[in-house]
């Protein structure tokens, strides 16, 4: 039987390294940075999340997505699943391992499509961690999971191209040293998808103006709106080819989406550990919360859902893997179909665990109330809910059309 759910040792080992740091150093560390009053202490702030990243790479604890050349750990998506589980523990941890959203993603991204030149320039400060970059896709004026409809536009000019448009929550803009920009360079494509190009742009530079951080449910955090006027980059800053800018913006998101849900399980099961833990120790009416059939209910729906969570994740991140060693590998539908239900299993599992404790899990004196806001945005965020449900159907309705039954289209699993 080639189906084998248990890791080899070294990966077991290095999972519980990382849970070991995570426990020793990110979550003191995490603590000391809650008791700041970041306005007065930010260089306290600053030393201690610098500390924190310092000792990850001293232990052999930073970039598990990259591979060893670019000073990474050279992990699988299998491996990098196992890692981001524990990491996400901490809402710091994957920052301080330097595997956070979006520089992982711009990471591969710059691997896989950039020059020797925009890799030596771009993707060799982002491994260091001397900066940090942005994503910037998405429009207020059309639909996000839809880039096809971008109306930012480039035109050529001589040796540059000259860029106008709007962008918004484009995440970590405020801190960035670059983004990835992606512009309409075609008017009249054989494809929609074909319309698009991606340019690397430093920032800060004349054209690029923040107009500011949007102020979401869970406070302003970085994901700000852009004006683009006349913004001027020179050929050589183009990622990929012309026209490539969906096919990258795909690649991307694709393994980044499984990322998020690596990070999103870790929540989950945080917020359900929460929850059995205040079910074994509240009493009421006569017995203990765990007794009760109704929170039993809770707990079991989480349990269940949790792994069912992990389940689809090692699949998808045994098929992206696979698609390294064999093309003709498409790992699009179990990608699709693991980040809309983890996103939604996030949701509801912290929304069960406040429940359970009840208006101590509605404040703020534990971690579930922020955790409760910024879960919120996974169901829209690379995708809302409603593209990747489109996505899913049209993709099994095919795989019946084409092979008289679903079976490819929920899995092809060997059952």
């Amino acid at each position: 039987m080639a189906i084998d759910f248990t890791l080899d040792p070294e990966i077991e080992e290095l999972r519980l390294r990382v849970r070991s740091f995570i426990d020793e150093v990110v979550k003191p560390g995490e603590a000391q940075i809650g008791g700041l009053d970041t306005g007065i202490e930010r260089d306290e702030y600053i030393r201690i999340l610098l500390e924190m990243r310092g000792k990850a790479l001293d232990a052999g604890m930073w970039l598990p997505h990259m591979p060893e050349e670019w000073g990474g750990m050279g992990l699988g998506h299998v491996g990098l699943a196992m890692v981001q589980a524990e990491a996400a523990k901490s809402s710091w941890g994957p920052w301080v391992m330097n595997c956070q959203a979006p520089d992982e993603g711009n990471m591969h991204t710059l691997l896989h499509w950039g020059t020797d030149e925009q890799k030596e320039k771009y993707l060799r400060p982002l491994c260091k961690g001397t900066q940090m970059s942005c994503f910037a896709m998405t429009e207020p004026e059309v639909a996000g999971s839809d880039p096809t409809l971008i109306q930012t536009r480039a035109y050529e000019d001589g040796d540059e191209w000259v860029i106008n448009g709007h962008k918004w929550f484009i995440s970590n803009a405020h801190r960035a040293s670059f983004a990835i920009l992606i512009a309409r360079t075609e008017d009249d494509p054989d494809l929609p998808q074909a319309a698009n190009t991606a340019f690397i742009v430093d920032i800060p530079t004349e054209g690029w103006t923040e107009v500011r951080q949007i102020e979401t449910m869970h406070g302003s955090t970085g994901h700000s709106e852009i004006r683009i006027e006349d913004l001027r980059v020179h050929k050589d800053q183009m990622l990929g080819g012309r026209g490539q800018g969906h096919l990258l913006g795909q690649y991307r998101l694709g393994p980044a989406r499984l990322a998020h849900c690596m990070r999103w399980i870790a929540q989950a099961e945080t917020a359900l550990d929460m929850m059995v833990d205040r079910a074994t120790k509240r009493y009421s009416h006569g017995s203990l919360l765990a007794e009760k059939q109704g929170i039993q209910w809770l707990i079991a729906d989480s349990a269940m859902e949790l792994y069912q969570a992990k389940l689809m994740v090692l699949h998808a991140a045994y098929k992206v893997d696979a698609k390294q060693r064999d093309d003709t590998v498409d790992f699009t539908a179990e990608v699709s179909m693991a980040k809309h239900f983890v996103a939604n299993m996030l949701n509801r599992v912290i929304d069960r665990s406040i429940q359970v404790h009840g208006a101590l899990g509605y404040s703020t004196d534990t971690p579930l109330a922020h955790m409760y806001q910024h879960a919120r945005w996974a169901r829209f965020a690379d995708g809302a809910d409603e593209i990747h449900q489109m996505r899913i159907a049209q993709r099994t309705i095919a795989a019946y059309r084409d092979h008289g039954s679903t079976r490819t289209g929920t899995g092809d699993l060997p059952i």
